[in-house]
């Protein structure tokens, strides 16, 4: 790109759309506009005061502006545009439908008291990274010049690099959970029994064409012989997929 206006706009629709509200809350918070005791996640405050923009607004905190911050905005741009712009090509509402499971997944886990964190941020990203990790298991990466490795381990190497730098390790976790769950949902389970328990909803697929993200290949407002024949809307199903 010649330009960072012509990187930018170059991004697809959910991962973009997801990178820019993570930066501009930080960019809000480190300007004083807002106190991060509104936007946390907190049961109570959300079934007594009506507060139920807490379940969204912490996804969208990633820390103040850091090396950590920068490096998991740099996951989206990277992890979550490869997967959005490959595996999901053409398929965006599947892409939005995916996060928006993983956010209430990793809502349900968070209200057990053990798996609770303030900041589910870091957990999306890791649920991007996990699902990468899967898509291409055999991408040789170089962690800080130090360290190549496949891509298939890359989320753990990246967890004990948190746990190294004294990151909370349990939003990360939860994310590589949520992450397996959906891998497990719509591509392992699907490719064994060729029935598929997570199809993306028509009100996503109307949600999308209503934004005007893009044209959808699979949309679930007509029928698709391609993902008929194999049960999968997520992922288009390799051979690898059976030996993980």
């Amino acid at each position: 790109m010649s330009s960072p206006a012509e990187f930018y706009n170059s991004l697809p629709p959910v991962s973009k759309a997801y990178g820019t509200l993570c930066f501009l809350t930080t960019a809000a918070f480190q300007l004083n506009l807002f106190d991060l005791g509104t936007i946390l996640l907190l049961y109570q405050p959300v079934f007594t005061q009506f507060q139920v923009w807490r379940l969204f607004t912490n996804f969208f905190f990633l820390g103040k502006f850091s090396i950590n911050f920068g490096i998991r905005l740099l996951m989206i741009a990277r992890y979550g545009v490869q997967l959005e712009k490959g595996p999901f090509d053409k398929r965006t509402a599947d892409f939005l439908w995916m996060m928006l499971f993983g956010a209430f997944f990793l809502l349900v886990l968070s209200a057990i008291p053990f798996f609770w964190s303030p900041f589910l941020g870091a957990s999306m990203v890791f649920m991007l990274l996990y699902l990468w990790s899967r898509e291409f298991p055999t991408t040789q990466i170089n962690i800080y010049g130090l360290v190549t490795l496949k891509a298939f381990y890359l989320p753990w190497a990246m967890l004990m690099l948190d746990t190294i730098f004294g990151s909370p390790i349990m939003p990360s976790l939860l994310g590589i959970v949520a992450g397996h769950l959906y891998y497990f949902l719509t591509v392992l389970h699907p490719l064994a029994t060729g029935r598929n328990l997570l199809r993306t909803p028509i009100w996503v697929h109307k949600l999308v064409a209503l934004l005007g993200w893009g044209v959808q290949s699979n949309s679930g407002l007509r029928p698709n012989s391609a993902n008929t024949a194999t049960g999968s809307v997520a992922f288009r199903g390799r051979s690898y997929r059976l030996d993980r």
